[in-house]
């Protein structure tokens, strides 16, 4: 199963739950969820699997659990997806 590393810029506290754009050559994930006691990078994690289109065990943090800036690996998700995200 083709696996790909990406990395994601985390805004907690939006008013909407989107995944699109570009931050610093990182993906942008916005979570209406507050960055306490990790409760934003769950969040973030299962925006991702939505936006690939993989179940959310999927998607797995590399590194960043306390940052804004994470890196993911992704199971089964396409780089032109990627690439159509980043463009959003």
């Amino acid at each position: 199963m083709r696996v790909v590393r990406i990395t994601i810029w985390v805004q907690p506290g939006s008013a909407h739950v989107r995944v699109g754009g570009e931050h610093d050559g990182a993906l942008v994930v916005r979570v209406h969820q507050r960055a306490v006691e990790g409760r934003a990078t769950a969040a973030a994690l299962t925006a991702v699997a939505a936006a690939f289109g993989v179940r959310p065990h999927a998607v797995t943090l590399v590194s960043g659990a306390a940052s804004r800036m994470k890196i993911v690996d992704v199971t089964g998700a396409d780089s032109a997806a990627l690439n159509r995200l980043l463009a959003l």
